[in-house]
């Protein structure tokens, strides 16, 4: 296996050593170098964790010839003598867009674009694998010069725009050769974003679950037409898969994203290099289970302004956690075992890298693990690890020099070589005047220290009592600094010039304030001894900044730790049962193992937490049919059927409506896609596990349910004129979406079934499900004239609708409701928000439930999603139910909808221990949630959530002194802006 690995590599350096040029130059005689470099008593990294000791690195042609102490130099050698300097690979940015011109933004269209611009491509603008960065990259020699001084010599770049964005580039960053030598791979990888493309305006994907199913749906398209089967020629698709064989980049930006995209690599076989956001220390072991090499920003936030006690309170807890916890991500991936190299991607400047990786390592990233982000782990992403990222025999001239520790702030950088070629940034014979020093002038003693860039320093000047205002410059070999007097407002200065011949010890001119000139003296300050270096270090550990856990979620109410199930015997509780037995007074519940164990009188407690329920209420938890929150998106809007779009993709675990649905008592809740199209997306029905992440929330086993719509919506009649060009337009087009979209399904899972070739269709796969009566539809529904039409749709495809949604004019058909089958979700008491609704009427679920329907109140909304109680309650009053059918409305009557009843819904042995405890009636107003409990796991208790406000009141107070404080250190602040949180609704288009 070595003789193979040796061959390969002996071969690939002889290929460079006798290349020759071959294309003519017309800059006068033609004359190669071909001389060594040798750089001599250096201190040289030849990896991160290989550092030679009075070491010589010797080049020749762009690449390293040796490395090591005892290096044979050649008679034709240029030798450096670099006593006391280090020498460093240089870095490596395996995500940039260099040299890339800004793709030019399509004018914008007053109506939507529905179809592709192109022709012979994808039928979606914004899957562009075609595309090649190499054929769009001009080298950029004043953002070379920025990258090259944050101390990158290679980067890889591509064109960022669309989804799928085509191949990148690895480009030297050398500054005095050309292209045919700078460019060291055309091909480098595929890139992904989860954005589309800003030269189209073609307008799905709208959504993030859109732009999901569309990769999915690419990856299906691929694979059939590698197989030859397609009949069409689809240049974008050859190109795909032709470039599965590279690096695949996907542009995350959140953990949360990585997540999600890793599934579809998952799915398809394929592990994404995936570009983060730095906020994975949130969900650092679900990160770490993706396996993914992560491409980390360190573009840390800036503390906000917060002397103005009133705009402070707008503030949230979160952001102020980020701003203190976020330097600490690359710690927190590297102590976890997390592989990720470094990027200046997402900072303004390069000239930020070195301050947001000094704060890093500040944080207690190692200064090791960070050589290794810079160096050869970007090197081994890129397939490159055995010409980049070391300085070793065959590898290339790739480095730095440097006056010392490169990850110290005092460290100058004096040149950085990619492929053997020189850029100077700082003249290594410049004069080095950093330090403390004391100054005495007129016998009067300062203490002045100067620090900061070495051509570019800054001083701070201080008597015994004071610190003076100064400014110090150097220009060549002359040092001057001026400083004001004690009382700054008499604007009285001393100035003081001198040549610098030492900078142990030097002397020169003095001008004080009343204009007499005099001399001073300058002694520079040295350590006595080690222990001098022991209290430096000890100084540093002392002032490392305090960083506050992370909670689950890390925002307000978040878990310190995850709860855990627990046994717990409730005792002489009032138990709503929701079964035959009805309301059992005086009676107890065990809850073991996360299941409903026994129900009766006088249970024994064993080892359960007995809680004393006298007086109060034990029920089933509430379950909303039809909810919006706990996602990162609603609608995907780009089509008039988008069954391929799952909100399962999207789920938001982190959305604090879920704690405040715990805080009411809910449970559990239908996530559903909204009403932008008659065929809307694929839902989500979770559990609210408060801190745990997406996954864990959704139901094991799901039922499958999506979402349809009628009425205005759909049609677009309250869009707006310029975008009603999308067909249907009439509520009798509606009709004929369906009857064509299920015609079409039944074809489609025909050709599926007859065992022959067929090209997977995700939305057609859907569609096949609701005819094999695999998955039901809830319908977003009003005027009874369209849900007698739905229903009659579905009768001749021989299925039948589960569940009408708002269904507000429901009492006008509740016969024909019960006849089909359909069960009705509806709102308690809204109508009148829009013309299609003024028919609606308070006694409407009640007239439904005695015509035999199950019936269902939801809240469509996330204020009201939490007062479920209250809204079960308002069919007591208007239709005259009983209290125990209106406590089903939100309970059993739901998951009967949802079909999850045989484990939730009421209080059953063997169901899940899904339950609340409440302070009285849960119907009445003054009713409160003090437990709620999912799966025998405590999610909400109320005496638990009183400490936790305490306690984030006095953490948000010591992050507000933190900010105070950073302000008046001199660090950037960043003004306050009050950030309103989007609340989902059906007609929310995102």
């Amino acid at each position: 296996m070595i003789k193979k690995l040796i061959i390969p590599v002996f071969l690939l350096c002889c290929y460079y050593s006798s290349a020759q040029k071959y294309f003519p130059k017309n800059d006068g005689v033609k004359a190669e170098n071909s001389n060594y470099t040798a750089f001599t008593n250096a201190t040289i990294y030849a990896s991160p964790t290989e550092t030679i000791q009075n070491g010589t690195l010797l080049i020749k042609d762009g690449k390293v010839v040796a490395s090591g102490q005892s290096v044979n130099i050649p008679d034709n050698s240029v030798v450096y003598d670099l006593s006391d300097k280090h020498i460093y690979p240089s870095f490596i940015d395996v995500f940039t867009d260099f040299g890339i011109k800004k793709p030019q933004r399509a004018e914008r269209s007053n109506s939507p674009q529905y179809d592709a611009s192109r022709e012979g491509y994808y039928w979606n603008d914004h899957i562009k694998p075609e595309q090649h960065a190499i054929e769009h990259y001009n080298f950029d020699a004043k953002s070379a010069k920025e990258l090259r001084e944050a101390g990158f010599g290679v980067v890889n770049t591509h064109v960022s725009d669309g989804i799928v964005q085509g191949t990148g580039s690895i480009i030297a960053l050398a500054p005095n050769t050309n292209d045919a030598e700078r460019i060291l791979d055309d091909h480098s990888g595929q890139f992904y974003s989860t954005r589309k493309s800003v030269t189209s305006n073609q307008a799905y994907p709208t959504s993030l679950m859109g732009t999901i199913a569309l990769l999915k749906q690419v990856n299906y398209d691929a694979d059939w037409h590698a197989k030859g089967l397609s009949e069409v020629t689809d240049r974008s698709l050859e190109a795909f898969n032709q470039n599965k064989s590279l690096v695949q980049f996907m542009d995350a930006g959140s953990k949360m994203n990585a997540l999600r995209f890793d599934k579809v690599g998952d799915e398809f076989s394929t592990q994404y290099v995936i570009v983060g956001g730095g906020d994975e220390y949130e969900m650092v072991q679900a990160i770490k289970a993706t396996n993914a090499t992560f491409v980390i920003p360190i573009n840390f936030p800036d503390a906000y302004d917060m002397e103005d006690p009133f705009l402070s309170q707008a503030v949230g807890l979160s952001e102020l956690r980020e701003w203190n916890q976020r330097p600490s991500n690359p710690k927190v991936l590297n102590e976890n075992g997390i592989k990720f190299s470094l990027t200046t991607h997402d900072l303004k400047s390069p000239k930020e890298f070195k301050d947001n990786l000094l704060k890093a390592i500040e944080y207690g990233f190692d200064k090791t693990a960070a050589l290794e982000a810079l160096t050869t782990i970007p090197a081994k992403t890129l397939g490159k690890e055995s010409v980049l990222g070391k300085l070793k025999p065959g590898f290339y001239a790739n480095f730095l020099i440097t006056s010392g520790d490169i990850f110290d702030k005092e460290t100058t950088l004096y040149e950085n070589w990619s492929i053997g070629d020189r850029h100077e940034i700082t003249p290594m014979d410049a004069i080095d005047i950093r330090g403390d020093y004391t100054f005495t002038v007129s016998g009067q003693k300062y203490e002045v220290s100067i620090s900061g860039e070495i051509t570019k320093p800054k001083s701070k000047v201080k008597t015994a009592s004071h610190e003076l205002g100064s400014k110090v410059s150097l220009n060549d070999d002359w040092m001057t600094l001026i400083f004001s007097g004690i009382d700054s407002t008499k604007q009285d200065y001393t100035r003081l010039t001198s040549k610098i011949i030492t900078t142990n010890n030097f002397n020169g001119v003095a001008i004080l304030p009343n204009g007499n000139e005099t001399s001073f003296y300058a002694t520079k300050n040295v350590k006595e001894d080690a222990s001098e270096d022991k209290k430096d270090d000890k100084a540093k550990e002392e002032n490392t900044p305090k960083v506050f856990p992370v909670t689950y979620p890390n925002e307000a109410y978040g878990f310190t730790e995850l709860p855990k199930p627990e046994t717990i015997l409730f005792k002489n509780a009032t138990v709503w049962t929701n079964e035959t037995d009805g309301i059992l007074e005086q009676t107890d519940v065990l809850i073991k193992d996360g299941k409903i164990s026994k129900i009766g009188q006088n249970l024994s407690a064993g080892n359960a937490q007995i809680i004393d329920a006298s007086g109060k209420h034990l029920t089933a938890g509430i379950i909303d049919e039809h909810s919006h929150i706990a996602t990162a998106a609603v609608n995907e809007a780009g089509h008039n059927s988008t069954a391929e779009v799952s909100i399962e993709d999207v789920v938001d675990s982190e959305d604090v409506d879920i704690y405040r649905n715990l805080a009411g008592g809910v449970t559990s809740i239908q996530i559903l896609h909204g009403s932008a199209n008659p065929i809307g997306g694929r839902s989500a029905i979770i559990k609210l596990k408060w801190g745990e992440s997406p996954d864990k929330l959704i139901y094991n086993n799901s039922p499958k349910f999506i979402k349809f719509a009628l009425g205005e919506n759909v049609k677009q009649s309250n869009w707006g004129d310029n975008v009603r060009s999308r067909f249907p337009q009439t509520r009798m087009g509606v009709e004929q979406v369906y009857i064509d979209y299920f015609t079409r399904a039944k074809a489609y899972d025909a050709a599926k079934k007859s065992g022959k070739p067929y090209r997977k269709d995700l939305e057609m796969e859907v569609l096949a499900e609701i005819l094999n009566k695999e998955r039901f539809i809830t319908c977003h529904s009003y005027v009874q004239s369209e849900i007698n039409m739905l229903m009659k749709v579905a009768e001749q495809f021989n299925f039948n609708i589960n569940t009408f949604t708002h269904i507000l004019e429901g009492y006008k058909v509740a016969d024909k409701m019960k006849a089909h089958g359909v069960g009705g979700s509806t709102f308690s008491d809204w109508w009148a928000y829009k013309f299609e609704v003024n028919d609606a009427i308070p006694q409407n679920a009640a007239i439904m439930h005695n015509q035999g329907v199950v019936v269902a109140i939801n809240s469509d909304d996330a204020e009201m999603s939490r007062r479920l109680n209250q809204e079960a309650a308002k069919s007591v009053k208007y239709g005259g139910i009983s209290e125990e059918e209106a406590w089903k409305f939100v309970t059993l009557n739901p998951a009967k909808l949802l079909h999850i009843d045989n484990r939730v819904g009421s209080i059953k042995e063997g169901k899940d221990a899904d339950v609340v405890l409440w302070s009285d009636n849960p119907l009445s107003i003054y009713a409160k949630a003090e437990k709620t409990i999912i799966d025998g796991t405590v999610y909400f208790d109320i005496d638990r959530d009183k400490r936790m406000r305490d306690t984030m009141k006095r953490e948000k107070n010591e992050l507000t002194t933190m900010m105070l404080q950073a302000k008046n250190k001199g660090l950037k602040t960043k003004p306050i802006e009050k950030k309103e949180d989007e609340l989902f609704h059906c007609d929310t288009v995102n």
